[in-house]
C-alpha cells in the first residue's frame, strides 16, 4: 500500500491557474501509476490525468487536456504535480490523488481499478 496526500487547492479566478501536489508514501519503491480524478457535487468521479511509473508517458481526460499539465518530481513518482491553467468554473470539483500498479491503458481511466486514494483537495473556480 502506498499512502497519498494532497494539497495545493484552493479558490481562483476563472483563466487562473493553481498546481495541486500529491505525496506519496509507503512503497513508493513499487511501480505505481499516477493519477488525477476529480468530483463535483451529484456527479461521477472523473478521469483527469495520469502519468505511468516510468515518467514516460502521462495520458489526459478530453475536458483537460491542453491546460492542464501532469508531472512528476522524481522517477519513483513519490511527488506528482497537476498544474492547471485556463481554469473554468466547470473545473470545480474535489480533485483526488490515485494510485495503482495497473499499467494498461485502458484500465487507468477507470476509478475502480486504483486501490489507493487520497482525501482529496477542493478546487473552486468563479467566473
Amino acid at each position: 500500500q502506498v499512502q497519498l496526500v494532497e494539497s495545493g487547492g484552493g479558490l481562483v479566478q476563472s483563466g487562473g491557474s493553481l498546481r495541486l501536489s500529491c505525496a506519496a508514501s509507503g512503497r513508493t519503491f513499487s511501480p505505481y501509476t499516477m493519477a488525477w480524478f476529480r468530483q463535483a457535487p451529484g456527479q461521477e468521479r472523473e478521469f483527469v490525468s495520469a502519468i505511468a511509473s516510468n515518467g514516460r508517458y502521462v495520458y489526459y481526460g478530453g475536458s483537460v487536456r491542453g491546460r492542464f499539465t501532469i508531472s512528476s518530481a522524481d522517477t519513483k513518482n513519490s511527488v506528482v504535480y497537476l498544474q492547471m491553467d485556463i481554469l473554468k468554473p466547470e473545473d470545480t470539483a474535489i480533485y483526488y490523488c490515485a494510485a495503482t500498479l495497473t499499467q494498461s491503458l485502458a484500465r487507468i481511466r477507470e476509478a475502480l481499478n486504483y486501490d489507493n486514494w487520497g482525501q482529496g483537495t477542493q478546487v473552486t473556480v468563479s467566473s
